[in-house]
Formats: structure tokens, C-alpha cells, sequence
């Protein structure tokens, strides 16, 4: 089974078509005002129309009202919802949607204890957690052994992972985790000169590199269908 690809974070129209290109399987749209990444309805329409058959539309939420998540799929072709604050089981299900469930990997977090509430997701998406920043596309990593092999077995749900990963590490992060899928932001991103990450603008190139290492680690690997 191959790895499938979520470039989240889109706020242009032509990098949403230069994910879909480079064969992202999905890209992300931000309806969460506390980020750069912010879209808002209109430009979220404006990217998902844009993009070609088969390339599925996230809208990411964090702690959203109700009413912004019904608005949202009034306006924008969502394909599926993701939520990466606390939202309640009975909340993330009440849309009739496929949703997401990130789960920040703190030390403190029984990760098994968590994703058994949310077992009706259809993925779960493992983030890193860094205090004081925001709930996801921080470019900073956690430790891939907390999702070891016995812990994915019990899982029962997809898996999705996140943080921190890049076109350097994303081939190595798939033969450690042998995730379902893979969500990347600030690593494909345009840099600036102290080589930062510019939040919200993405890099062609480095979508592409991405995808190089992804199709890399999938060619290599064993026992996968």
C-alpha cells in the first residue's frame, strides 16, 4: 500500500494545483483564524475548485463553534473535517463527515487512552506539541518510537502522521511509523533568509521533493500492499 499525502496549510490557489500536480492525494485548507495559514470560505472555494478529479479538500478546525463548521461546508467542498483541539467525540461526528482526529503527542498522553474515544474517525493524525505555539505545522518533531508497533496494532484506525517532517526526513519518517498517510505544512513552505519557514506559502520544489521521498520510502519498503 502506498503512502498517501496531505499538504495542508494551502492558502493560494497555485500551490493547491502544485500539490495536486506533484500527486498529493489531498490538501488542506485552515478555517482556524489563530494561524497565518487562515483562509477564509471564499479563497478556501476558490483553491478546492481549482484542483483537478480526485484530489480530496480538509478543512481544518480547532475548537470551532458549531455554527462555523455548518457555514464552512455550506460554502466550501469539504471533503472531509479535521480537528486539532478538544473537540468531543459526539462533536467531531456531529457533521455526517470523515473527520480527523489530531492527537498532540505529549509525554503525559496515554495515546492509546485518547484515540479509543474517537473510534468512529476515520484517521488519526499524531502531532508534536509545542507549548505555546500553534496546535499544528510547527516543524518540530516527536519521537516516532511512541507509535511503536504494538501501539499501531491496537490503533485500529489509519494512521496519520505529522510534525516536523520534511523533504530531508519524511522517507525515513515512513520506514519507522509505516504510517496510512503522511501531513505536511511548514516543510514544503517558502523560506526566508534566516531560513525560516513563511507560513501559508508554499514551495513548489520542495512539494515535489517531498513527494520524491515519500514515492522513495514506498518503492523500498517490504510487506506493504
Amino acid at each position: 500500500m502506498r503512502t498517501r499525502v496531505k499538504i495542508c496549510g494551502i492558502t493560494r490557489v497555485a500551490d493547491g494545483v502544485a500539490a495536486a500536480q506533484a500527486g498529493a492525494d489531498a490538501i488542506g485548507v485552515v478555517l482556524w483564524r489563530g494561524t497565518p495559514r487562515y483562509v477564509d470560505c471564499n479563497r478556501a472555494r476558490e483553491i478546492a475548485q481549482a484542483l483537478p478529479p480526485f484530489v480530496k479538500v480538509v478543512g481544518l478546525f480547532v475548537d470551532p463553534a458549531p455554527e462555523e463548521v455548518s457555514a464552512a461546508l455550506a460554502e466550501v467542498p469539504l471533503d472531509a473535517l479535521q480537528f486539532h483541539g478538544a473537540e468531543s467525540p459526539a462533536f467531531c461526528r456531529r457533521f455526517g463527515r470523515p473527520y480527523l482526529k489530531a492527537i498532540a503527542v505529549k509525554l503525559e498522553v496515554d495515546l492509546l487512552e485518547y484515540a479509543a474515544r474517537y473510534d468512529d474517525a476515520a484517521g488519526l493524525l499524531f502531532d508534536a506539541f509545542a507549548e505555546g505555539d500553534l496546535p499544528g505545522g510547527t516543524g518540530i518533531a516527536f519521537d516516532w518510537t511512541r507509535l511503536s508497533d504494538a501501539v499501531r496494532e491496537r490503533l485500529r484506525r489509519p494512521i496519520v502522521l505529522s510534525g516536523g517532517l520534511d523533504p530531508q526526513n519524511v522517507e525515513r519518517a515512513i520506514r519507522a511509523v509505516r504510517p496510512w498517510g503522511v501531513d505536511v505544512s511548514s516543510g514544503v513552505e517558502e523560506r526566508d533568509a534566516e531560513g525560516r519557514p513563511r507560513r501559508g506559502l508554499k514551495d513548489a520544489a520542495r512539494i515535489a521533493a517531498f513527494m520524491q521521498g515519500v514515492r522513495n520510502a514506498d518503492g523500498g519498503s517490504t510487506g506493504r500492499v
